[in-house]
């Protein structure tokens, strides 16, 4: 399964978007003019038609993000945009040729476009006037200060799950995918098949920083360039252990094997990350 945007993919367009990157300028106090729509099913709330009527002449105050989640504070309503598995958001200056995979285009005042890259058409776009409907479903912040390891240790003990499908759940922990849980376990040593359950303070702790030490890396490499969707990012060439089965693990020279846990590939070093 290819990977998708995780947190720190999504806070680097966040942070381009906000603060403007390259030649392109900030987005925040712009005004959405209309939006053109070319895959309708992008539009998960409310109706196609009503979306498009209802976001023109909103003005963008800020970006923001929760878990994957790409949040646009307007003067009526919130839009909220989920990547998926293959979406991009680029401001791209007037003239700009189309790319056959723009699913969905916001047109702006000053000529410049907010496009909606999408190959795979798993996207999803919301205009919402309480964004805790989504939003409130979504687990802790895992770069926030209120994220501790005493925290995880209760959230973790509380359930009786294997760490991996635990950890990918966006109601347990907001933000992490399959290359930041491989990587942050492979930090941990911890199995990702180890229940939840177990762990003793000490790993509990491993866990907590490997979760932490693995995003802030990736987000100082601007996440990681994933398959042809998301570009820019160097996190790849960092990688400890996803897609890099068969190679040495650089903590023991021991080479990475790759299990399948839930449909997933996840690889693993079995002197590290003993069962």
């Amino acid at each position: 399964m290819p990977a998708m945007p995780e947190l720190p993919e999504v806070e680097t367009i966040v942070r381009r978007l906000r603060d403007g990157w390259a030649d392109a300028p900030p987005l925040p106090g712009k005004r959405i003019t209309s939006v053109t729509l070319r895959w309708a099913r992008h539009i998960a709330m409310p109706s196609a038609a009503r979306f498009r009527r209802s976001i023109a002449g909103n003005r963008v105050h800020d970006v923001r993000r929760r878990g994957k989640y790409l949040i646009f504070p307007l003067d009526r309503g919130t839009l909220l945009i989920h990547l998926k598995m293959s979406g991009d958001l680029q401001l791209v200056p007037p003239g700009t040729a189309p790319d056959p995979f723009d699913r969905t285009v916001f047109h702006l005042d000053d000529g410049w476009d907010l496009r909606f890259s999408d190959a795979r058409k798993f996207g999803k776009a919301y205009l919402v006037d309480d964004p805790e409907r989504l939003l409130g479903r979504l687990g802790p912040e895992p770069l926030e200060r209120a994220f501790t390891a005493r925290g995880l240790a209760d959230d973790l003990h509380s359930h009786r799950r294997a760490l991996k499908p635990l950890l990918l759940d966006q109601a347990f922990v907001a933000g992490l995918g399959n290359i930041y849980v491989d990587e942050a376990l492979h930090r941990a040593r911890l199995h990702p098949l180890r229940r939840s359950d177990t762990l003793s303070p000490a790993e509990v702790h491993a866990l907590w920083r490997g979760i932490r030490a693995s995003l802030q890396r990736g987000l100082r490499h601007h996440g990681a360039s994933i398959d042809w969707v998301y570009r820019g990012g160097g996190y790849q060439n960092y990688f400890r252990v996803y897609q890099r089965t068969g190679e040495p693990c650089p903590e023991c020279g021991t080479p990475i094997e790759r299990l399948v846990i839930g449909q997933r590939g996840t690889p693993i070093c079995p002197a590290c990350q003993r069962a």
